[in-house]
């Protein structure tokens, strides 16, 4: 809750987020599963800033369905060797370390013989290759793990019980990717916007009927997912576990993410697209900036931390209770 009060804050300033992959998933992954030694060697720099992490799940084969992973941990005598790819891995060139899943147990049900592993990215045999999105932005990669070797140490909780720590992860990622905090300051941003762009008419497009009925919505829409996450939250402090309510946030928050950039283009109209060619000079114009980055980069929003196609199989099963 402190947490979540904290990142409110932070977006209305419009501070810079903090590290997401540390604080808000590999952290606790830590605290839950981990030893007190690595409790002690990563915790302090998670919240410290001093190293950041990336998260090291989807493959080329294995987006969505995680569990057709085909990255391998080999046993040796002193720790672990690993062979494989990740990809569409965030940050992961500015990241110091990686949370790796990886197979152990080739033999066992594919969610089975899973573990999970903390891999130093200035490891020999580790190289990355960026991947540019539809908004030519630098933000994922390809990930090579060519014959990686990790120290015992390196292992989070016991081998082949990663699909169990993989999804208690996930459950805080999805939890995160609501982006209520977020998403609610740039609901005000597009308020402003409508009311201080024209329309053909001359008009300003706050008058449009279609627009405010849309921005009523947003803002409905908007306050029930917070109530939810809010609902999640408090679940959580009490030592509930997450799991279809996560999917609901994740599922619902990404499409009203989706929702309000489409909709600053609709108030925009072409100008979305002119405007890093304009000069500046105006607080009309510096409300542009940004508006059609931000619509082309989430096309993804709906994909990452597993496509709402797989958010929906997931509450029809651990909340409708369907097969």
């Amino acid at each position: 809750m402190q947490r979540f009060i904290f990142e409110n804050e932070c977006a209305r300033a419009d501070a810079p987020p903090l590290s997401v992959f540390g604080l808000n998933l590999v952290g606790p992954t830590l605290y839950t599963f981990g030893t007190q030694a690595q409790k002690a060697r990563y915790l302090p720099k998670i919240l410290s800033g001093e190293e950041q992490w990336c998260q090291g799940y989807s493959e080329p084969e294995a987006g969505s369905d995680l569990a057709a992973l085909r990255t391998v941990a080999h046993k040796t005598e002193d720790g672990w060797r690993l062979g494989g790819q990740k990809t569409w891995t965030s940050e992961a060139h500015m990241a110091d370390l990686m949370i790796c899943l990886a197979r152990t147990d080739r033999s066992a049900k594919p969610q089975a013989g899973l573990s999970l592993f903390i891999l130093d990215m200035k490891s020999p045999g580790i190289s990355w290759t960026p991947i540019l999105t539809i908004d030519q932005g630098h933000s994922v990669n390809a990930v090579f793990i060519d014959d990686v070797s990790v120290p015992d140490d390196a292992l989070i909780g016991e081998p082949n019980k990663g699909w169990d720590y993989a999804k208690f992860l996930l459950n805080h990622e999805r939890s995160n990717n609501a982006q209520v905090y977020r998403s609610r300051r740039e609901y005000h941003r597009l308020l402003r916007l409508a009311q201080s762009t024209a329309s053909s008419s001359g008009a300003s497009m706050l008058d449009d009927p279609q627009v405010r009925a849309e921005l009523v919505d947003l803002d409905v829409e908007l306050t029930a997912l917070e109530v939810s996450v809010l609902r999640t939250l408090h679940a959580e402090s009490g030592g509930g576990a997450t799991g279809g309510e996560a999917a609901i946030l994740k599922m619902v928050g990404s499409e009203l993410q989706q929702r309000l950039s489409r909709l600053s283009l609709a108030v925009l109209g072409r100008a979305a697209a002119l405007a890093p060619h304009q000069p500046d000079g105006s607080t009309w114009m510096d409300e542009l900036g940004g508006w059609m980055e931000r619509h082309l980069f989430r096309r993804a929003v709906t994909i990452y931390g597993g496509a709402n196609e797989i958010q929906k199989d997931i509450i029809a099963r651990t909340i409708l209770g369907l097969r």
